[in-house]
């Protein structure tokens, strides 16, 4: 959907200005939308697409790709997207190819994955219209590189690594662990107020939540390849104080 806002002269210039700070917006919004909520480049493969697809379908947009890496700076290396800048007539779809730089795996740990961010802005025309203040939405993703040595072949055949994450009690709170290669992004279980939290591989975290409040069998959310929430389940020893993973169910 197109966001136009009328404003007078006296102040189109300052609002202007301040837009400019504005990096992350829905991507519901956007009139260029992308196809998935995260991206995962399989190690093996030199490049990769993505689907996108303008939806307003009157007007045609530019589409300006790119990504960045763990710390939001725009990168060309070890990965690009391509082309990034394109336009996309109205009602239509498109591709943003996905390129390794030459060299690419040599520079990336083979072991366990890479974090990075693919970047979809769009671009409206130019109104026709006088005093129109016009915003450029923007999409961003997380887009994680995956070994070859860590692609499962048969998903869904496989025990999904999450299942490996082990709480410990500690005090009133509890210490999440992610003793696997793949990065894990945990998200409240309807039942409980939590902030998503994104573990790297083997790395521990707070999880942000008293232990209290996630009762004797702790159940938290987990986001999969396709955007899917499923739910895990923990069973605890009050002798050791930690807890596993004893049932993983699509929310």
């Amino acid at each position: 959907m197109k966001l136009n806002y009328t404003v007078s002269h006296f102040i189109r210039s300052a609002v202007a200005v301040a837009l400019l700070s504005l990096t992350a917006l829905h991507a519901a919004d956007a009139a260029v939308a992308l196809d998935r909520t995260r991206v995962i480049f399989e190690g093996g493969n030199k490049s990769m697409s993505v689907n996108i697809h303008n939806d307003n379908n009157s007007l045609p947009y530019l589409a300006q790709s790119w990504v960045e890496d763990v710390n939001g700076q725009k990168i060309q290396s070890p990965m690009m997207a391509l082309p990034p800048l394109q336009r996309v007539e109205p009602g239509a779809k498109s591709l943003v190819k996905i390129q390794l730089s030459p060299g690419a795996e040599m520079k990336l740990p083979q072991d366990k994955e890479s974090l990075f961010y693919f970047n979809l802005r769009e671009i409206p025309p130019k109104s026709k219209k006088a005093n129109v203040l016009q915003l450029a939405l923007q999409t961003r993703v997380k887009m994680f590189y995956r070994p070859a040595s860590l692609v499962k072949k048969e998903a869904s055949s496989e025990t999904p690594w999450q299942e490996q994450l082990i709480l410990t009690r500690q005090g009133e709170r509890y210490q999440v662990t992610n003793p696997t290669a793949y990065y894990v992004t945990l998200v409240a279980d309807s039942d409980v107020d939590m902030k998503p939290l994104m573990l790297a591989p083997q790395s521990s975290a707070d999880l942000g939540v008293r232990a209290t409040a996630m009762g004797k069998e702790p159940r938290i959310a987990y986001i999969n390849d396709w955007g899917g929430r499923p739910v895990l389940t923990f069973g605890c020893s009050g002798v050791s104080n930690v807890c596993k993973v004893v049932s993983n169910k699509a929310s």
